[in-house]
């Protein structure tokens, strides 16, 4: 046991699709849900939250609630299934055909690098005055170039736009952070944006350096899965 799981999210709407079922979409003859689980093939747990069809033995299947609730609410369904030693976990978009084993582990090398240090960022933005106050998130700021544990590691694109959902946390983080988001939404994280859980926590950012496509790639409409066909011939 490595204590290392992932946590794959399979429930938006595809509504750029015509409500189907995106992550079931092959892509180079295999759905792209299956790509995903095929890149974190070394996890202690797999679990798939939402609508998934057919999955590998071993793999666990949960929803989010209430059903269609966003990938927040997601993410605290997938995170009730994982056993009581498992210190991190990758959060990821089931519609990355384009994610590799070597991808994954880049983030996890950079997961498990020194603490925190000036190169690492702090989010801070208007969610952070819901979870906490100016003074809180100064003391959090000064903390982060202080030196304690990285929350997550997550890449971001060559416009530095982070991918929230191609990120590996410290599963106590994230914990952490759904209650802190709960707490500012009277207890329910129906509809909650992915990045209100990032506010006031340390992130390690990622560029991709391997060879290939970028492994964040998601497939919004058509046109994307023709683009990600293009990539895997």
């Amino acid at each position: 046991m490595t204590g290392y799981a992932a946590i794959l999210l399979a429930g938006g709407a595809a509504r750029r699709m015509g409500g189907v079922d995106k992550p079931a979409r092959a892509v180079g003859g295999r759905p792209m849900l299956h790509r995903v689980l095929d890149a974190v093939t070394d996890a202690d747990q797999r679990i798939v939250v939402g609508s998934s069809g057919p999955v590998p033995s071993g793999v666990r299947t949960t929803r989010e609630e209430p059903p269609g609730g966003g990938p927040v609410a997601a993410t605290a369904a997938g995170l009730a299934l994982l056993d009581p030693g498992t210190t991190t976990v990758a959060l990821l978009a089931a519609d990355l055909p384009l994610l590799t084993a070597a991808a994954v582990a880049e983030l996890r090398r950079a997961l498990a690098a020194p603490t925190a240090g000036p190169e690492d960022a702090l989010i801070a933005g208007p969610e952070d005055a819901l979870i906490a106050g100016p003074d809180d998130a100064l003391a959090a700021g000064r903390q982060a170039l202080d030196g304690p544990a990285v929350a997550l590691a997550c890449y971001v694109d060559g416009d530095g736009r982070r991918q929230h959902l191609c990120a590996l946390w410290r599963v106590p983080a994230l914990r952490a952070a759904l209650d802190r988001l709960a707490a500012t939404r009277d207890g329910s994280l129906d509809g909650a944006p992915v990045r209100g859980l990032l506010a006031g926590v340390p992130v390690r950012e990622v560029s991709w350096s391997g060879s290939g496509p970028p492994p964040w790639f998601d497939c919004d409409t058509d046109e994307d899965v023709r683009r990600a066909e293009e990539w895997t011939r």
